[in-house]
Order: C-alpha cells, then sequence, then structure tokens
C-alpha cells in the first residue's frame, strides 16, 4: 500500500511474511497488509452463564445436544455463543418480520421521481460536458484519490458452481473469469490517467468477502499473481454474518455445535468498513471518493472515470447509475423520493398504474433502474458506519435453510422452514445529503450474471451474449467490420477499457468470427478465421 506502511497503526495492521495464514478472522496469502481484529475478546462467560442468557431469549435449544458432544465441539459452539449479541439479533428478527407485515402496502401516494436537476443521463448529455466529466474522474484516479468497493460474498451456487462467484467465467473467447476481467480494466484505467496527466498512480481495490469465499478469493488471486495488479493495492476484508431463523423465531442450528448463519447481504459493507477499519485505511491512503458495485456484473465500467467526474462535479455525497427500465412490469427496483428521503422502491411496492405513468416525452415516470452500481465520498462511508448503519432497513427472506433436527438428523427442508436476515446496499440513500443519478446504456453497461443456463435470463450465455455484442459495436465504431450478422467478438481490457485506442488496429478491416484481441503485453491470442 505504498508509504502505509511508515504510518501504519501497529494496533489495526499486522505485517505478513509468511505463505499462508489466518489473522482476525480473514486468510492472508503472501506479504499483504490486511485488517487484523485486535479488539479485545468479550468477557469469558461460563456454560451456566451461558445458558441462563440463552433461556432468557427463548434460544435454550441451543444447548440441547451438549451432553452429547465432544470437548473441541463444546468449546467451539460455547464461543460462537458468547460472541452472538442475542440483544441484537433477536431485535432484528423482531423488526424484520414485523416489516413483512407491512410488505402489501403500496407506495404509490408517496412517490416522487428525481428531479431533472440531479438526474443525468449518457443519452441526454452533450460530448463536450461528458469529456469533461471524464476528465474530472481521470484526474480524481491519477491523484489516488479514487478506489473501488467490490461486493465479492457470493458464491456460485445457483450458477453451478462450487467457486466464489467471481472465480467464475461466462465461457468467452479468453476464459477470463470475471475476478481477472475487473482487475485488467483496474489496471487498463489507470495506464490511462497515469498516461494522461503524467503522474504514476494506482486504484485501491477493497474487496468485501463472506466467511465461505474468503479463503478461495485470497488464494485465486495469489494464484495468479493478483492478475498484474501490485498485491498491496488489494484489500480483502469479511462481511458479517447473522443467525438464520424458524419461521417462530428460534435460531436454527446447522450441526449439533454449529449455528446456522448466513451472510447480512451487501448492506452489510457498511457495518464491515467499520469493523474492519477499511475507512482508516482509505483515509490514509488519501482515498476521498469510492465506486462500489457487484461482481456479477459482466459490462460494468469498474471505477468508471465518467460516473465519478460526473459525481465530483455535482458535489455529490453519494450516486446511483442506474439503467431505464425496459418496460413498466420490469422487476428492477427504481431510484425515486419516497416521504422526502431517496430510496430504491421495488416493483412489488406500487401498482401497475403508477409503474406504467409516462412524461409528456414518453419515458416512464419512474425510469431508474437499480443495478447495484453506486459512487460514495469516503466521508458519507464513515458518517453511515459510525451514526446510521444500525438504523438501516432490514429485509427478510424466506429460504430452505438446512437444519438438524431435535435428534441431530440434517434435514434439507423441501420447502422453506426459516428467514434470512439482510440489509441491502442501497438503503443508505436516506441518509445523504446530496444524492445524484447517472443513466447509463443498458447494453453498454449492464448484464447480470445470476443463474446457469437452466434459466432462460441473467445467465453465461446473455452475459456472453452482451459482451460479444458490446465489443463488436467498438471494432465497428474504430472502423472496423465483419462478415456475418452475428460475431463473437472479445477485447482484453488490457487494450482497450471502453473501446479507445483500436482505430490503428481494426479500421478498414474485415475479420470473421471468432475474434479475440489480446494486448501487447498478454500472450497474442486472435481467434479468426482470418483477416481480409
Amino acid at each position: 500500500m505504498g508509504d502505509l506502511a511508515a504510518r501504519r497503526s501497529l494496533s489495526a495492521f499486522e505485517r505478513l511474511d509468511v505463505s499462508s495464514a489466518l489473522i482476525g478472522g480473514l486468510c492472508v496469502i503472501g506479504a499483504v497488509w490486511v485488517y487484523s481484529d485486535v479488539s479485545q475478546p468479550p468477557e469469558m462467560k461460563s456454560y451456566e452463564e451461558v445458558k441462563e442468557r440463552l433461556e432468557s431469549y427463548n434460544q435454550g435449544h441451543l444447548l440441547q445436544f451438549w451432553d452429547q458432544l465432544s470437548e473441541d465441539d463444546r468449546d467451539e459452539l460455547l464461543q460462537e455463543l458468547r460472541d452472538i449479541n442475542l440483544k441484537e439479533v433477536i431485535g432484528y428478527f423482531e423488526s424484520a418480520t414485523g416489516m413483512m407485515k407491512d410488505d402489501n402496502e403500496k407506495l404509490d401516494d408517496r412517490l416522487k421521481p428525481i428531479p431533472n436537476n440531479l438526474y443525468g443521463a449518457v443519452t441526454r448529455t452533450s460530448p463536450e460536458l461528458l469529456a469533461s466529466y471524464e476528465e474530472e474522474g481521470l484526474r480524481q484516479i491519477a491523484s489516488g484519490k479514487v478506489g473501488v468497493l467490490l461486493m465479492a460474498g457470493g458464491q456460485g451456487t445457483r450458477l453451478g458452481s462450487p467457486d466464489p462467484k467471481g472465480m467464475y467465467s461466462i465461457g468467452s473467447l479468453s476464459g477470463k473469469t470475471l475476478y481477472q476481467i475487473q482487475a485488467e480494466r483496474i489496471l487498463k484505467l489507470s495506464s490511462i490517467a497515469a498516461k494522461k496527466f503524467n503522474k504514476p498512480c494506482s486504484i485501491t481495490w477493497f474487496i468485501m468477502t463472506s466467511e465461505h469465499t474468503m479463503a478461495p478469493t485470497v488464494e485465486f488471486f495469489e494464484k495468479h499473481s493478483y492478475f498484474g495488479l501490485n498485491k498491496n493495492d488489494v484489500v480483502f476484508f469479511e462481511q458479517g454474518v447473522l443467525p438464520c431463523f424458524s419461521l417462530d423465531g428460534k435460531i436454527l442450528m446447522s450441526r449439533p455445535h454449529k449455528i446456522a448463519v448466513a451472510p447480512d447481504g451487501n448492506g452489510g459493507l457498511y457495518r464491515a468498513l467499520r469493523s474492519k477499519k477499511i475507512i482508516d485505511i482509505a483515509e490514509e491512503r488519501g482515498v476521498e471518493y469510492f465506486h462500489a458495485h457487484s461482481v456479477d456484473n459482466i459490462l460494468v465500467k469498474v471505477a468508471d472515470p465518467i460516473f465519478i467526474g460526473y459525481c465530483v462535479q455535482k458535489n455529490a455525497d453519494c450516486g446511483a447509475k442506474v439503467v431505464e427500465k425496459a418496460f413498466p412490469a420490469e422487476a428492477l427496483g427504481v431510484v425515486c423520493n419516497v416521504d422526502g428521503v431517496y430510496q430504491v422502491v421495488e416493483y412489488s411496492e406500487i401498482t401497475s398504474k403508477t409503474a406504467e405513468m409516462r412524461n409528456n416525452d414518453g419515458r416512464l415516470t419512474f425510469s431508474a433502474g437499480n443495478i447495484c452500481n453506486h459512487f460514495f465520498t469516503t466521508q458519507f462511508l464513515k458518517q453511515v458506519g459510525l451514526t446510521h448503519e444500525k438504523s438501516m432497513k432490514l429485509h427478510v427472506a424466506k429460504k430452505k435453510i438446512p437444519y438438524v433436527d431435535e435428534d441431530g438428523k440434517h434435514i434439507i427442508p423441501e420447502k422453506a422452514n426459516g428467514i434470512k436476515i439482510e440489509k441491502f446496499v442501497f438503503d443508505v440513500f436516506q441518509f445523504c445529503k446530496h444524492l445524484v443519478v447517472w443513466e447509463v446504456r443498458r447494453e453498454d453497461e449492464f448484464s447480470a450474471l445470476k443463474n446457469s443456463d437452466a434459466e432462460d435470463k441473467d445467465n453465461p450465455t446473455t452475459a456472453r451474449n452482451a459482451l460479444y455484442a458490446l465489443h463488436r459495436r467498438y471494432v465497428e465504431e474504430a472502423g472496423g467490420k465483419f462478415d456475418g450478422d452475428k460475431a463473437e467478438v472479445e477485447i482484453s481490457p488490457l487494450l482497450s477499457y471502453s473501446g479507445e485506442g483500436l482505430r490503428d488496429l481494426v479500421a478498414n478491416r474485415t475479420f470473421t468470427s471468432p475474434l479475440y484481441l489480446s494486448a501487447p503485453s498478454e500472450p497474442r491470442i486472435i481467434h479468426s478465421n482470418g483477416i481480409k
């Protein structure tokens, strides 16, 4: 992390020069700077004290297998139970289930769209103004003031993969994974900013993993030499977990000595930023602005300088990148104003009449489709962690949660038997002083990867086709042509961040599919049947 070592706080950081270690719950490989939780452990409580506390919250069943456990399993269970803030998590359950009763409430009469002065769009902005936003963003990047917050806690279960989602490849010509593609976009963008402002620079990449994805993610990056990034510019941290509950409020057990837990949602970002001292790291590195996004968007423009520049020039403390809803009933939340504060409203929270409302220009009145792509100032994130995180809205998902029954038998339920409680990253909009919205073309910047090809949308095939279509347009806009209506085209992020710099390579040439254009710094791979 550059000169951070000279200024670090010994109470918050530890230097590792070992091949593999576990520190503060984080798997660290190589000599990496990471937060190490060195706070004092909770007061050690006896079995009797833990039992009494559990029973006071009607959770005494968590010790039902005590007599059958080994000493090691007893120690593990007791430590888990000591670490749970029962008052807090039971309060979460009560609040969250109370909110479920209001799920059917429609918000139509309380809604207002984002005002035009806070709602910019690529398609409604002059080339000159777009260029000024881009230059502003590149200036901030060149000054080391921009960091990226990647939400990568999800596993690839719905994709049919046992690995963290970031390790998944959509099967494009290069075979690159989501992590590699995004790392290479960061590398290219850093080089563009450095060249433009004639100064070396880097973008710090903060990657939020979960309990199950931390170790394999760090190992994956180490195995691939951080995809060319300086490993001191990659900071891994782990989001928290919350207990899973039965429908009647009992904490479930996954094994006789283990509590069933689940990640606390992408809104767990804010607590993790505070508890893992990530904001402290950012401030020490001089990071003033963050681009935050989820790992599963194959088209994401990481640290997008136009978006960064737009938000900075508008003096925003919070920004939302959106796409225009394709049709009124599209299951995409919209950014809007509710009772004077900004939030994301799900389609199910408004009537079809409101969803179908249109402006004089024919566009949907509530069209700002949320895509989990945000801008934050470091100071805003700091304030959220210190003041607002505890009051964030709670969301409940009814799920099939494996558990052990009263006989200690492991059960995989056939229908929803419990709930997981989550917080969502966009639920901090209400706390910002100045939110702006930036609308981009869906075909340029958004193709989610959620499902396997067994589903008909948001799958590897749709992601791959979206990437190919975008890269074909890049080639054609640079003066290249293709034989045929369809073409498999992929451009290495190391060659071009968003279509720039291709003209000398492709102008006045006709290509046949498949075509992969690589950068000079990587193995030369042109998957083309011929160049005419």
